[in-house]
């Protein structure tokens, strides 16, 4: 194998390792539980809805050079600042990040240990990705090499032990009307196309380090990189949904996410199934958060332009997702998600449009569509104000959570028809005046 694809691969599964956390564990085998025999219908929508979108971000975010602010930029400035420091706010110290510990401990630690400090454990795990993510340099070869191999070992220890022995008949009949739409809205609701905006950065980083210096030379590394992380993914989605189809005869649909993928856990591999299923979330957690952390440092490094030098950010980040981590897991999601249920939209438009950037000439067209994205998504909290929002609901694809998708294609079209004047041409009208 030739150098380049030795890089592939590893940088591929590097990027599989960080998106796959542990909210990418519990949503499929609750998606097989409700979907019954339907349960490729279900994992067909979950894969358009998750890793496709994801694979569109990592797309655009190397048509920029994995400069976020870059994928934000077109419609201003000030917004893809705001939007940009939101989103890595949100994947950095405040919600991704801390979660990370707080999951790895009460799905991996506290079944086996029930006396660890949780303060303690927080700790420990923080200080272990300070260590793996204070060199930017190493932080893929590091998740691509040794944590990415081992993570693939325990869930295939774990999804093969399902195929082979099925703890039982799936049920012929999906416990939902919709299947492919709860499919699609389970895949949105883990918001990886935010990770990989972000993570593309990673990944460009490390192959500059590694001798790529050709600007499209990375952009198709990078590329081909998401579809080996983008394959991981599927492979892995597709046999958690079915462990999840072969109970669905035993739980339904109030079972909880977590408790269902423990008690399949211990129930295909018995007591060492529990130090397994502590394997995979801890692996996955932790990958997780050496890359977002590592995003979070060179993001904030680049927008003040090295005053904020990647060390110390990472230190910062790592201090305070531990402080946080100590509120649990319901606590982070609860304070925090309204936040990306703002961004994620908006971020996904001005994905889509990035990839298009070269057909679009107007900037006003994302200008519309951007601003329109974000109204659409803040509209839903004007209820605490008495404003009536349930027009919302009854728009075009709300019940698979893309009821902005009509209006911002609108507000584009719209955008696109007003004529776009940029600063120098306002500064040579300016001058002509005078």
């Amino acid at each position: 194998m030739n150098k380049t694809n030795k890089d592939v691969i590893v940088v591929g599964f590097a990027l599989f390792a960080m998106f796959f956390g542990a909210g990418n564990l519990i949503f499929p085998p609750f998606l097989g539980v409700i979907s019954g025999e339907s349960w490729i219908t279900g994992f067909s929508g979950f894969v358009i809805a998750d890793v496709g979108l994801a694979l569109l971000a990592i797309i655009a975010a190397a048509k920029c050079g994995g400069d976020i602010n870059k994928v934000l930029g077109r419609p201003g400035k000030n917004l893809s600042i705001v939007l940009g420091t939101a989103i890595m706010i949100c994947l950095g110290p405040l919600l991704a990040i801390p979660r990370t510990a707080a999951t790895t401990f009460e799905m991996g630690v506290a079944p086996l240990f029930s006396g660890v400090n949780p303060v303690l454990f927080s700790v420990i795990f923080f200080a272990i990705t300070l260590i793996l993510t204070i060199r930017p340099s190493k932080v893929v070869d590091i998740i691509g090499e040794f944590l990415t191999p081992a993570l693939l070992i325990a869930l295939a220890v774990l999804i093969i032990k399902g195929i082979i022995s099925p703890l039982g008949a799936i049920n012929p009949k999906p416990m939902i009307e919709h299947v492919f739409a709860e499919g699609v809205a389970q895949g949105y609701q883990t918001m990886d196309a935010l990770g990989a905006v972000a993570l593309s950065t990673v990944v460009i980083t490390s192959l500059g380090n590694k001798g790529y210096t050709d600007a499209k030379e990375k952009v198709k590394l990078t590329i081909k990189s998401g579809v080996v992380a983008a394959i991981g993914l599927c492979f892995v989605y597709g046999g958690l949904t079915y462990l999840g189809a072969t109970v669905s005869k035993i739980y339904g649909q109030d079972v909880a996410q977590t408790t269902l993928i423990v008690e399949m856990t211990a129930s295909l591999l018995g007591k060492p199934g529990k130090i397994i299923l502590s394997a995979i979330v801890g692996l996955a957690c932790l990958t997780t958060a050496v890359g977002l952390t590592s995003a979070t440092g060179q993001f904030f490094e680049n927008l003040t332009k090295g005053k904020l030098k990647y060390e110390v950010v990472v230190i910062v980040v790592c201090i305070f997702s531990a402080i946080v981590s100590n509120f649990g897991v319901s606590t982070i999601i609860k304070f925090s998600a309204p936040i990306l249920d703002m961004v994620y939209p908006v971020t996904i438009v001005l994905v889509i449009m990035t990839l298009f950037g070269n057909k679009i000439k107007n900037n006003n067209a994302f200008k519309g569509a951007a601003y329109m994205a974000l109204i659409i998504s803040i509209l839903p909290f004007a209820n605490k104000f008495g404003l009536d929002t349930s027009f919302l609901s009854k728009l075009p694809f709300a019940p698979l959570g893309f009821n902005w998708i009509v209006p911002v294609v609108i507000a584009g079209v719209i955008g696109n028809f007003i004529p776009s004047i940029d600063n120098n041409e306002i500064k040579d009208r300016i001058d002509r005046a005078n």
